[in-house]
């Protein structure tokens, strides 16, 4: 008898539909996995086996074949060990075989026969949604998958659930669909005396979902500032929560069925590797620029990454997305993050302090800012020098204006954005083309003439030309203006000032 279970394996965002098809024969007693299982899938024989002891029940002395269809699809994870378990007893004749059709399995084995929560789970059961089928999954990842539709999800903690659930003297009760996250407390601008300029370049930054890079002396409050940019960033729509919450639960960072509805606020170490932070590794996950989707990548000591790892950042910034390729396996995970990086002038950190700067400066400089390559700072659309905080600042008492007044303009913002281009695919002026913004961007007579002056002057390329654009217009809107005039393409070229180099 061969019985079929569905199940699913991951390719990046993509569920692909993967049945496992379970035969029990005469034959020579063993207990073979085929179908391209990596070693995880493979180790799943002895899990089966013990879990199946555990609830008393043999394996028969036959030859066990388990098919894992497509054969040619390279089958990789845990979640495979529960679907091969219920075909089996399907194939025993413990379970009947039938109902086990109308079900998608997802699901990782102890070796006591519990069922453990595995990665992937909400993307597995959005595509039994659309497919029409039910969901069995770890009862600890019931609320997550609960937020898939009105599917059936069967959350099971072990076994002998699922066994008294078929047999109809145990029902198992239907999960609800988990809460939503609390935002997390975070600094408030509040706290950041001085640095006005700097404060304004973040609310333009958040307003406008734009690249930012703030150069300055260690103490300065550079990385106190990139941490208080998720309090003044909106909250994701509910598309967007469902879209970051499938990043987090195939990274198996989903907690407790919690959709994700702040923005996501990374913050990799330095040392971080080109797989870390990009996505990458001998089973592919997603990397730090996609568990940052629709939120923001902080990078603290830019020049202190390695130089290939920050150039593998240059597609995903221009994109939105990034595409791992392997010698077997091509994934694309989604990437369209706020990039906000933080630098100190030079290695000693007081380049222009003649106190305090070492004996090499300012070459010392030149040397620390070509670690940065040309291209890479191309693509971030607002630079910001960061001046020491002097002691006449720090005693001044707390800002009037603090997170809630700059979030509550940023929110105004994106409203007009969202209207805006509403049908176009584009969510923040950060996003929109040249030829968007030819449409929606084109400033007046005045600020025409400044861009081209401007654009000769600094020898702009074309990327650089329309992302002084994209700043101009996010700055009009904070300025409640339909139009993009002088004043506005003014402050956004103030901005785009570039690290020297060699």
């Amino acid at each position: 008898m061969v019985a079929h279970v569905a199940t699913v394996a991951f390719l990046g965002l993509e569920a692909r539909a993967v049945e496992v098809q379970v035969q029990v024969a005469p034959g020579v007693p063993a207990f073979v996995v085929v179908g391209l299982p990596d070693k995880a899938v493979a180790e799943s024989r002895e899990r089966v086996r013990a879990a199946l002891a555990a609830i008393g029940l043999a394996l028969p002395p036959r030859r066990i074949t388990v098919n894992l269809s497509p054969a040619d699809l390279p089958k990789e994870g845990s979640h495979y060990d529960l679907p091969i378990a219920l075909g089996l007893l399907g194939a025993m004749g413990v379970i009947d075989a039938e109902t086990l059709v109308s079900y998608l399995v997802v699901g990782e084995l102890g070796l006591d026969g519990r069922v453990a929560p595995s990665p992937g789970v909400l993307l597995a059961a959005i595509h039994a949604s659309s497919h029409g089928l039910g969901l069995i999954c770890p009862a600890a990842q019931g609320p997550e998958a609960a937020w898939a539709g009105t599917i059936e999800v069967l959350g099971a903690p072990d076994l002998i659930a699922l066994l008294n659930h078929f047999k109809g003297s145990l029902p198992l009760a239907a999960p609800e669909p988990g809460m939503m996250e609390e935002p997390a407390g975070g600094p408030d601008l509040a706290q950041v005396k001085g640095q006005e300029t700097a404060k304004r370049a973040l609310e333009i930054a958040a307003a406008g979902g734009h690249n930012l890079l703030m150069s300055g002396p260690p103490g300065s409050g550079k990385s106190l500032m990139a941490a208080c940019l998720p309090g003044i960033l909106p909250e994701l729509t509910p598309a967007e929560a469902l879209e970051v919450s499938m990043v987090a639960s195939v990274a198996g960072e989903l907690r407790e069925g919690r959709l994700v509805r702040r923005r996501p606020y990374r913050n990799p170490h330095h040392s971080a590797s080109m797989a870390a932070l990009v996505g990458g590794g001998l089973r592919v996950r997603p990397g730090e620029v996609s568990l940052a989707h629709l939120g923001v990548l902080f990078l603290d000591e830019l020049p202190e990454f390695q130089r290939g790892v920050l150039d593998s950042l240059r597609q995903p910034l221009e994109t939105g997305t990034v595409s791992v390729v392997r010698a077997n396996a091509h994934v694309t995970f989604p990437a369209r993050v706020q990039l906000v990086a933080a630098m100190n002038p030079c290695r000693c950190g007081h380049l222009g302090d003649a106190a305090l700067a070492c004996a090499r400066a300012p070459r010392c400089a030149a040397d620390y800012q070509a670690k940065l390559s040309g291209p890479l700072i191309d693509r971030i659309d607002l630079h910001v020098e960061v001046a020491a905080v002097s002691a006449a600042d720090l005693v001044l008492p707390p800002p009037a204006e603090g997170s809630a007044e700059v979030a509550a303009r940023v929110a105004a913002a994106r409203a007009i954005q969202t209207v805006r281009y509403e049908g176009h695919g584009v969510r923040t002026n950060a996003e929109a083309d040249g030829a968007l913004l030819d449409r929606v961007a084109t400033p007046d007579e005045a600020g025409r003439k400044l861009l081209t002056q401007a654009a000769e002057a600094m020898r702009m390329s074309a990327r650089g030309y329309h992302r002084v654009l994209r700043v101009a217009r996010t700055v009009a809107d904070l300025a409640g203006s339909d139009g993009v005039g002088r004043v506005h393409v003014a402050e956004a070229l103030g901005y785009r000032r570039r690290p020297p180099t060699n």
